[in-house]
């Protein structure tokens, strides 16, 4: 009987945004030999539009789950030398370009949160609507399962994870029900947290915001993955690497991350210098040009055609002169 795993990368995965993400990093890939980075490469949808639509492009393409490079190495197997796949994680952007040698990048593309491929595998466990093994890592050879986070992280951890990282109003009566559970046996499956929380909630709050699990189940995935840190590092580290004129793009697809790149390239395109300055110096003028006005949203159109597009948030900007000396 075949599996997800055997159905081919293309078959799997529609990338979000494609068209305007192709559109954006456009501009700064027209010269030969231009590098893109694709930090979250997935199962390399995003990847391909760009290597097909740029015949000169060369790409790094990163991702920390080694069975998502696999499956993006065979998609792009027929691009030859022009790619580079790296197992890493997105902050390790500045390392994975020093040893390879690279130097100033065009473009660099972030496509957030847990990838298709994940979602639909269901051991992976990322997913409350299929009961699985509590496990949520991206990359499965390292770091603690949302299993062992569930089953030893002190109460007040697990309440601080609740609240912010998955915004959730009640998380002390959850994890109050967590510990009862845990003092009999550990919780080791999706089913089984997600019936737990279930009783754990009022019932007026059962009635509104989809799946009652969503944000615990968001929560405990982003802690697993150190998710919201890594963004942390990962966005300025990518304005680093851009030459004057390459351009970032990012897709989120929570408050969280789209509050963390916001100000990341909020204050890159904003001007340093000292209040009072008549006329601003070289140094302290904007590095980034924003190209997207506030977060742009996907259309009706675009969520009828992947309805995981409908919590995307679409964010750019383009490099527009070097680091302050």
């Amino acid at each position: 009987m075949s599996t997800t795993n055997d159905r081919p990368a293309a078959d799997r995965h529609r990338p979000v945004f494609l068209r305007r993400c192709l559109e954006l990093l456009g501009p700064a890939l027209q010269e030969p030999g231009a590098t893109v980075v694709d930090c979250t490469l997935g199962l390399g949808g995003h990847s391909e539009a760009l290597l097909d639509a740029h015949p000169g492009a060369r790409l790094i393409g990163l991702d920390r789950d080694p069975s998502a490079l696999r499956l993006a190495g065979e998609r792009l197997e027929r691009f030859g030398d022009r790619v580079t796949l790296v197992h890493a994680v997105y902050d390790e952007l500045p390392d994975v370009l020093a040893r390879l040698g690279t130097g100033p990048v065009r473009g660099v593309l972030f496509d957030l949160g847990v990838s298709s491929m994940q979602l639909d595998e269901a051991e992976r466990g990322f997913a409350y609507s299929q009961d699985a093994p509590l496990d949520m890592r991206m990359d499965q050879t390292t770091g603690l399962s949302a299993a062992e986070v569930l089953n030893t992280y002190p109460p007040g951890d697990l309440v601080r994870i609740l609240r912010a990282y998955g915004e959730e109003k009640f998380a002390r009566k959850i994890v109050e029900a967590v510990v009862r559970r845990r003092d009999t046996e550990p919780l080791t499956g999706s089913a089984e947290l997600v019936a737990l929380i279930r009783e754990a909630l009022p019932q007026a709050a059962m009635r509104t915001g989809g799946n009652p699990a969503k944000r615990t189940f968001q929560a405990l995935r982003i802690e697993v993955n150190g998710e919201l840190s890594v963004l942390e590092r990962a966005v300025p580290a990518a304005v680093d690497a851009l030459a004057v004129g390459g351009r970032v793009v990012v897709l989120s697809y929570h408050s969280l991350e789209d509050r963390l790149v916001k100000k990341v390239l909020a204050a890159g395109a904003a001007t340093t210098a000292p209040p009072g300055l008549p006329v601003v110096p070289e140094e302290y003028q904007p590095r980034l040009r924003l190209l997207t006005r506030g977060a742009e949203l996907p259309g009706e159109a675009e969520i009828a055609e992947n309805r995981r597009a409908a919590p995307a948030r679409l964010r750019a900007a383009e490099r527009v002169r070097e680091a302050r000396a």
